[in-house]
């Protein structure tokens, strides 16, 4: 039972974490920046929302956005956050296949010995990893960088939810390599394989009740 539990964990943790992430990628709601004095945007209720696509003007009566379609005339936080966040969309799917065909109860003809499970569940792992450092290092410099150039007033819900996922990524690839891999270790040693020294022949290895037993042939 713990072992399906550690496994439900790392792989809907890290599901999860990319679905959040790819989240934050397509929504625009990063930040909240203000063109005014932080007094005046407040009377006036109008923010500006900003994220990596377009730029939008959010109050009670309006909500226009502007592409960002001029990419060399943008900043280079922007330049790199899109480019971290675009290699978290898709490093996603690789490392969840490899984690998914390595579980124990999947059994397919190309992934079949132990050797080639471990290292797809750490290959896995390490991607997830990976990905929990580029949603990180994007989402933490994006605000930073905003910060700089326009008046930021708060973070946008599209950054809670990046922040969550490179969170949830980060724990998962930890869950994955540490436990994951133990479990296939496990699985091996119960279908591990002796040999006698009257027969010769290999025989499959005695439960611990008749450990005594074993010992005497």
């Amino acid at each position: 039972m713990a072992h399906i539990c550690r496994q439900l964990i790392g792989i809907g943790g890290s599901c999860a974490g990319w679905v959040g992430l790819i989240f934050a990628t397509a929504t625009n709601d990063w930040v909240r920046t203000c063109d005014y004095s932080v007094a005046t945007c407040l009377r006036m209720d109008e923010l500006g929302s900003r994220g990596l696509w377009a730029e939008c003007v959010v109050s009670p009566s309006l909500y226009q956005c502007v592409s960002l379609d001029q990419m060399f005339s943008l900043s280079a936080y922007v330049q790199v956050s899109r480019a971290l966040m675009i290699s978290v969309c898709l490093l996603g799917l690789p490392a969840l296949l490899l984690v998914l065909l390595s579980t124990p109860c999947i059994r397919l003809p190309t992934n079949a010995t132990t050797t080639v499970k471990k290292r797809n569940t750490r290959v896995g792992g390490i991607l997830f990893i990976i990905m929990a450092v580029f949603g990180a290092v994007a989402t933490i410099w994006f605000p930073i960088g905003a910060n700089k150039t326009e008046h930021l007033m708060s973070f946008g819900y599209s950054l809670y939810v990046g922040w969550a996922g490179a969170g949830l990524c980060l724990l998962s690839g930890i869950i994955i390599l540490c436990f994951l891999v133990a479990l296939i270790d496990d699985e091996s040693r119960e279908k591990s394989f002796f040999y006698s020294r009257r027969g010769g022949t290999a025989r499959e290895v005695d439960r611990p009740s008749n450990h005594a037993k074993s010992e005497r042939v």
